[in-house]
């Protein structure tokens, strides 16, 4: 069998030109990176502006297995089936992290014959957004330590310094570190942390501003620290507002590329949905819609995160209402939330199918409750039974979802089209009443408890000391009126990785609640959720390797 990465290799690609053209976008309008990527003009932003939108439609998943269910697989897959249909369909996906590229799933540009080219470059430094974002983000944390050792004008309190450095990469060692050790003349003493680039406000902002003037704005309101009188100090007051939107300015612009099938894709940004809002930039999302029929996105892990966050984080800022949602599953993983270990997880088991269906139920009302009509996509393996598919097939209609089988990994736009015709046939019947879940004016702790209990299925949640400290703090602020961002592991509806399938009459432990003032949401840190993760036992990075003539294996 042909990895991911064989398969793209041997893909000829079209120019990125010819791809463009197909939308009507011309050459003009593209700033090309060789002859396969591009990043797309702001004239062509502009120039759109006034066309009508497209359907909006969504694709998540149920909880997932350690090694992921293939849900950017199944979005790119959908896009090409409906192309294939002649309807006008643009995909647009997150930008992958290095940490999980060097970690442990590998690369994150889709698979088999449904993946996004040049996957090597999409992977990997691909247009230097990420870096960019990383570099804005460290600008940062040395102009806050500079200002307190030029003399510390705006009197920031040293132990009270929110903002943590970034790095894209999976690095424990970096969760908590000491700087400015040494003589004198390195500093001052003090504690700080490393967060994933993916987790980090600037990730967030990117991917939330509209424009260079919006983004200005929005890093003017960062709060970097406190002072000692525990006021918020903001980016702003620091003077780098200017020289952090210079670094970010054509990392704000939607990257061009295209599938396997040549249907165009745009890529851009990429926070992760465990610890951050897990959706790809408004701006992008909102170009493809005026550029197609159909777009057809991303959000990141299970619908408790990423269509979460989606709905009630990205629609809500950008005015947005999704048309349909796709909700990626696969029998594997309702085999490993019925019990099963992983290193089983590709034997047929009936029975642990049927206690597994629990959690796929519960996602789909949780789509439900959101007004947006859903249909199952089941990604097909060949360790599946007829016996586990018709199963879930027939709960899944009983619970009022549509229900297909996806074979996009194998035969990509082809295998797609069952899903397709589900989907369209929502689009053209089903009328969306998309509504976010919760009103963002209500009090903090009344917007956690009902992700917390309507998403999740918690019967209650727990505070420490800390957490209630902040809130209060926050709200003095006048930061409360903000979305709530959620972070909790992704292998369980509850915060804890080790309660599979669906779990009852747990609770939410909140050890921590933060503003990301710039970005507009409150960051809630959940059980033993991490911001910057560590690598496994055997990183993906030490399968990876390149030759005299350039050629990159073992991506993925």
């Amino acid at each position: 069998m042909k990895s991911d990465i064989q398969i793209a290799q041997e893909c000829i690609p079209e120019p990125i030109v010819d791809v463009a053209k197909k939308f009507d976008i011309g050459e003009d309008d593209l700033e090309l990176y060789g002859k396969y990527k591009a990043k797309l003009s702001d004239e062509l932003v502009r120039k759109t502006k006034n066309n009508k939108p497209g359907k909006l439609v969504l694709v998540t998943a149920i909880n997932p297995t350690p090694a992921g269910e293939g849900k950017t697989t199944v979005t790119i897959g959908l896009a090409q089936a409906l192309n294939k249909m002649n309807k006008k369909t643009l995909v647009a996906l997150r930008e992958p992290s290095l940490g999980p590229c060097m970690g442990l799933k590998g690369g994150a540009a889709g698979g088999g014959y449904s993946q996004v080219i040049p996957m090597e470059d999409i992977n990997l430094h691909f247009t230097g957004d990420i870096h960019a974002m990383t570099t804005a983000n460290n600008l940062i944390s040395s102009v806050i330590d500079n200002h307190i050792f030029q003399g510390n004008a705006l009197r920031i309190d040293t132990e009270k310094i929110v903002w943590k450095r970034a790095m894209d990469l999976n690095d424990r060692v970096l969760r908590n570190v000491v700087v400015g050790v040494g003589d004198k003349k390195n500093g001052i003493i003090r504690q700080d942390a490393f967060k994933i680039t993916v987790a980090s406000e600037i990730m967030a902002i990117m991917c939330l501003a509209g424009d260079i003037t919006e983004l200005k704005e929005m890093l003017s309101n960062i709060v970097v620290a406190y002072n000692v009188d525990s006021e918020p100090v903001t980016l702003k007051q620091l003077n780098i507002v200017g020289a952090c939107a210079a670094l970010l300015k054509d990392a704000l612009k939607p990257n061009l590329v295209q599938t396997l099938e040549h249907t165009p894709a745009i890529i851009h940004g990429g926070p992760f949905a465990n610890i951050a809002h897990g959706c790809n930039s408004l701006k992008a999302t909102k170009l493809a819609l005026r550029l197609s029929d159909i777009t057809v996105t991303e959000a990141g892990f299970g619908a408790d995160l990423g269509a979460e966050k989606f709905f009630d984080i990205k629609c809500r800022k950008g005015g947005l209402t999704p048309d349909a949602t796709v909700l990626v599953a696969t029998v594997k993983a309702l085999r490993y939330n019925g019990g099963v270990e992983k290193s089983k997880v590709n034997k047929p088991d009936l029975s642990a199918v049927k206690k597994g269906f629990p959690n796929l139920c519960k996602h789909i009302e949780n789509v439900q409750k959101f007004g947006v009509p859903v249909v199952v996509a089941l990604n097909h393996f060949i360790t599946d039974s007829e016996e586990e598919i018709a199963y879930i097939k027939s709960e899944c209609e009983k619970i009022g979802a549509e229900f297909a089988l996806a074979n996009v990994w194998e035969n990509g736009g082809e295998g797609g089209k069952e899903l397709a015709q589900k989907v369209l046939d929502i689009l053209e019947n089903k009328k969306s009443n998309f509504k976010p879940i919760y009103d963002e004016t209500l009090p903090i702790k009344d917007k956690i408890n009902i992700v917390a209990k309507e998403i999740y299925g918690a019967s209650s949640v727990e505070y420490t000391k800390e957490a209630l400290s902040q809130i209060d703090e926050l709200t003095g602020f006048g930061f409360d009126k903000m979305p709530v961002c959620i972070a909790k592991t992704q292998y369980s509806l509850s915060d804890d990785p080790l309660l599979r399938g669906r779990p009852e009459n747990f609770t939410i432990k909140v050890r921590e609640v933060n503003v990301s003032a710039g970005a507009g949401f409150l960051v809630v840190l959940t059980g033993n959720v991490l911001t910057m993760p560590g690598l496994p036992f055997k990183p993906a990075a030490e399968s990876i390797d390149v030759d005299e003539n350039g050629v990159i294996t073992g991506l993925f």
